[in-house]
């Protein structure tokens, strides 16, 4: 990779370069590393002690939509994740194994609930998607009556932000969980903490050590 797109912070698993850390400086849609390193955030930093709580990045989300059902325990097992009482995807409309996609959405499994909640924050945009990912996923975790629920939730006012209110939305919900142990009765997030979000996962990247 040339000097012109440097790497600015190494988190765990997550690696976030210039070109990603600019997404957040102006009014722009976020990529998976962006959302990849907020979930690594919330599991390792904001709620390192919620140990029934899983993220699972847009990457591997992305590779659960491709693959087939007998398949996808590659993936899962090494998360443990039918051991884990509430688990958050990353859901994009992108529809192939290629990159690509325009609208992020929050797709959250909760087993006390048995129940999947999807938030879209541009009306129903990913309904046919969070569908079918349920459908998918049904068997390889393990939660074959597992209902999906469509949920209210605070409405994108532009064409970019979709992945800040996935990131907020998530923020709020993981929270109120590893409280409660549900995903029902979380509280909605606000238009003025979508609209401080890209300053505040600027300010962690500053904080783990990123050269910004």
């Amino acid at each position: 990779m040339s000097g012109k797109d440097r790497a600015v912070l190494s988190f765990h698993e997550s690696l976030l370069r210039e070109s990603d850390v600019d997404l957040l400086r102006g009014p722009h849609w976020l990529n998976d590393q962006i959302i990849s390193f907020y979930f690594e955030y919330l599991e390792r930093v904001a709620l390192p002690d919620a140990n029934n709580l899983l993220f699972v990045s847009p990457e591997v989300t992305q590779c659960l939509k491709i693959v087939s059902s007998a398949e996808a325990d590659a993936f899962l097992a090494p998360l443990n994740a039918q051991e884990k009482k509430i688990i958050f995807f990353a859901l994009n409309d992108n529809e192939n194994n290629t990159a690509g996609g325009s609208h992020w959405s929050l797709l959250v499994l909760s087993r006390p609930e048995d129940t999947f909640y999807h938030f879209d924050s541009s009306g129903r945009s990913n309904c046919a998607s969070s569908r079918y990912f349920c459908n998918h996923l049904r068997v390889p975790l393990a939660c074959r009556r597992a209902q999906l629920v469509q949920e209210e939730c605070l409405q994108q006012t532009n064409c970019y932000d979709c992945g800040l209110h996935l990131i907020c939305t998530a923020d709020k919900i993981a929270h109120h969980a590893w409280r409660t142990g549900l995903v029902a009765g979380a509280p909605q997030i606000s238009p003025h903490e979508v609209a401080g979000k890209r300053k505040e996962i600027l300010a962690i990247i500053r904080e783990l050590g990123g050269s910004i």
